[in-house]
């Protein structure tokens, strides 16, 4: 199964956060899944560190690239069609780094590891 992590679910998993479900935390462990990280989460967090809102992600924000390729998630770049997609999905939603991660899961057809409920809404299956 491949799936793209949410950012909160990335910062879950990385730190042992016990607010990871069960069955999200088995799905990013179990080794046969493809785990897809957007660049768009690297861009949140960075923003997150620099405003001091997220202190303990200093060290993976330094060396983003190098984490996920530790864990063994594949990085998924930010494309003229995720953009698009992102700029035109309909809606009140408001936050950019949802409305990427939405159009993305779109786009490459897989479902997102997050515990937002607004994905529905925009026909994005989300494992939680």
């Amino acid at each position: 199964m491949r799936a793209l992590l949410d950012t909160h679910a990335l910062l879950w998993w990385l730190s042992d956060d016990p607010a990871l479900t069960r069955a999200a935390r088995e799905l990013i462990a179990e080794t046969k899944n493809t785990l897809i990280v957007s660049a768009v989460s690297a861009w949140e967090i960075a923003i997150k560190v620099r405003l001091g809102k997220l202190p303990t992600a200093s060290d993976l924000a330094a060396d983003f690239s190098g984490a996920m390729e530790r864990e063994g998630f594949q990085l998924l770049a930010i494309s003229a069609d995720h953009g698009i997609r992102a700029g035109l999905l309909p809606g009140p939603h408001k936050d950019p780094v949802d409305r990427m991660l939405i159009a993305q899961a779109q786009a490459e057809n897989i479902p997102i590891i997050s515990n937002e409920i607004c994905f529905a809404s925009y026909g994005v299956r989300s494992l939680w």
